[in-house]
């Protein structure tokens, strides 16, 4: 490995434990990604002088997530592993597969406490809470999905425009009490 690449391989695990993973995976999936070539368990190993056990662990993780895929060779029985070139590709997966494993499981608990009935003022006011929550996380979730939909050049656009979109969204404030409409909230 380079410097270059060790020093990314190393920072990228330090996060990885940051963001919920285990430092290894973070290590396997950063030199994964900065491959140039799709690379293999025992390339892996021993790059980053890890058990094969260790490699084949967070390589099942990653597929788990699916933020790698498998690749076959011809006249090669072993296995290869690449990630998308896209970084959008990776954030959309990422933020799908939080999607399903930590948003939806509280949702439906949301929903589920929302459906009782409230036994006290102590549980009316915790609905109250929880109805809020529920409605911001519906509200994110609906948002998300319409990011979804935008391909990586338009999200890109998108995401470089910051604070002009607040400047766009007050001007058409400003309009609609022009015209008598209702501005958002």
């Amino acid at each position: 490995m380079t410097p270059l690449v060790r020093s990314f391989v190393s920072h990228f695990g330090e996060m990885g434990s940051r963001w919920g993973i285990n430092r290894t995976v973070g290590q396997i999936y950063a030199l994964i990604y900065v491959s140039a070539e799709p690379i293999n368990a025992d390339q892996i190993a021993e790059e980053l002088e890890f058990s094969r056990s260790n490699v084949s662990m967070g390589l099942k993780e990653l597929q788990a997530w699916r933020l790698v895929r498998l690749r076959h060779f011809p006249n090669d029985r072993r296995e290869y592993f690449e990630a998308p070139g896209d970084a959008w590709e990776v954030f959309r997966t990422l933020a799908e597969e939080r999607r399903r494993r930590e948003i939806e499981p509280t949702l439906s608990m949301l929903r589920a406490a929302l459906m009782d009935e409230a036994a006290s003022a102590e549980d009316r006011h915790a609905q109250e809470r929880m109805r809020d929550m529920h409605g911001l996380i519906e509200q994110l979730t609906n948002w998300f999905d319409d990011i979804q939909r935008l391909d990586s050049a338009t999200l890109s656009k998108l995401m470089g425009m910051g604070s002009t979109i607040h400047k766009l969204l007050d001007f058409t404030d400003k309009i609609k009490r022009a015209t008598g409409a209702k501005p958002r909230t």
